[in-house]
């Protein structure tokens, strides 16, 4: 999974992580003031990086971020935990190690968001005015849209990388893996890390040839997208993938019910409406259907999905002026990676700082998102494209082949360049190197 990070997603199981609270970051409830110049939603990446951006920018008193969870969790590692090629513990960080120093932490989630009042209140009572808004509240997981679940994540053979309380579920499966179908989902919805569902099908087949077991696995790949990957420079070299592992790809099947009692996951044919096919699993590996974050669902912020409107070039609500968005929760059309969130944190830094001068927005985001897709324990394929799905490669190499390199920057040098960097505000996405690795003209 590209970068990303949202930890609220996690409310159902949040209390397994550590509450430590530094003692710069005071608790809301202990604090007087309710007014801040700039106001920021989540705590995710994108929330904790424009915290980082706009303390720098206004001075820390002037900022405040709204977040419940106690714990941060850089999410694109979890598909090497699913994997068993990483630990899940070395993916989170408590919330306070990440707020930035002196940054007011309003630790509780957003109940209502009112623009015309210039007003958010909290789930624990709080109302807080701003002058300006930065809304970064990511996505929503929906497991309970999937007939059988989430309950079923109680029978063993089950496992999503897209929970902290499921990837660990993910791994056991893999490794108690015998003989029969290994099946992999995609929704019938928005996703974030849209190359993830298809990662972890990937290591399954590595894992399970380095064991000793593929001849016994039939690995199946049921999407419910009409192509393998978005950016036919990818889908063909992942077609060429697949057909030389002899994965089976199934177009256009969305899954509808999980039967864990009887390890059976039942799909529907959306070119057939009506038409559904139980596959029969050894190992069941679920992405959940994902819509809006319910406070932005029929506000005046969001659009008629759901989704935070924002203008597309420069991530200003479309209404209102003073309120912005990024990463996960708008509806800006390219992929929903973490990757993009940080390309989009400089364009909106700069936005911000024409408006605070009464001017008007002069960057533009090209809509640059990226996905390693990890196609075994040592090789990633790099996508990286724009709003129009044409590669924006980073590198003066083809992208679309398989590099040990870029498992090694995968695994290795971003989480680093996460914690220490982009977290940090320090990080706008790979633009201006690419332009020194293609000389200037990319």
């Amino acid at each position: 999974m590209a970068m990303f990070y949202r930890p609220a997603l996690w409310k159902q199981c949040h209390n397994t992580g550590i509450g430590i609270c530094h003692l710069l970051h005071t608790s809301s409830r202990a604090s007087a003031k309710e007014h801040y110049k700039m106001l920021v939603l989540g705590g995710g990446s994108a929330g904790i990086t424009m915290s980082a951006r706009m303390k720098r920018k206004l001075g820390a008193d002037n900022v405040a971020i709204v977040e419940p969870s106690e714990m941060h969790y850089y999410q694109p590692i979890w598909t090497l935990v699913g994997a068993g090629a990483k630990s899940l513990n070395s993916s989170g960080r408590p919330t306070a190690s990440v707020v930035p120093t002196g940054v007011k932490w309003v630790k509780s989630s957003v109940e209502e968001i009112n623009p015309d009042s210039n007003t958010v209140r909290t789930a624990n009572g709080l109302e807080i005015s701003y002058e300006y808004l930065i809304v970064a509240l990511g996505l929503q997981l929906h497991y309970e849209k999937i007939k059988g679940l989430p309950e079923g994540f109680g029978h063993p053979k089950i496992g999503s990388n897209y929970s902290i309380a499921t990837v660990g579920k993910t791994w056991t499966a893999l490794q108690n893996f015998k003989e029969g179908n290994a099946v992999f989902s995609f929704p019938n919805t928005p996703v974030k890390c849209a190359g993830a569902p298809q990662k972890i099908m990937y290591l399954t087949d590595a894992y399970l040839r380095k064991t000793g077991r593929r001849s016994k696995a039939n690995i199946v790949y049921n999407t419910s997208l009409p192509v393998l990957f978005g950016v036919k420079k990818y889908a063909d070299a992942l077609w060429d993938i697949v057909k030389s592992r002899d994965i089976q790809v199934n177009l256009r099947h969305n899954l509808i019910e999980v039967r864990a009692d009887k390890q059976e996951a039942v799909f529907e044919n959306l070119d057939k409406p009506g038409e559904n096919k139980v596959f029969k699993y050894e190992m069941l590996h679920v992405t959940p259907p994902m819509g809006p974050s319910e406070v932005l669902k029929g506000s005046p912020l969001a659009d008629e999905a759901g989704w935070l409107d924002v203008n597309r070039d420069h991530l200003q609500h479309k209404k209102y002026p003073n309120v912005f968005g990024i990463g996960d929760c708008t509806n800006l059309p390219t992929s929903k990676t973490a990757a993009a969130v940080a390309a989009q944190s400089a364009v909106l830094a700069r936005t911000i700082t024409r408006v605070l001068k009464n001017e008007k927005p002069d960057k533009k985001y090209d809509g640059y998102t990226s996905c390693p897709l990890v196609t075994s324990y040592n090789t990633v394929v790099l996508a990286e494209f724009d709003y129009d799905g044409q590669p924006l490669e980073t590198f003066p190499v083809d992208q679309s082949k398989e590099r040990r390199s870029m498992y090694y920057m995968k695994a290795q040098l971003m989480p680093h360049l996460y914690w220490q960097g982009f977290l940090k505000g320090l990080w706008g996405g790979p633009g201006p190197y690419r332009k020194i690795f293609h000389l200037g003209m990319k």
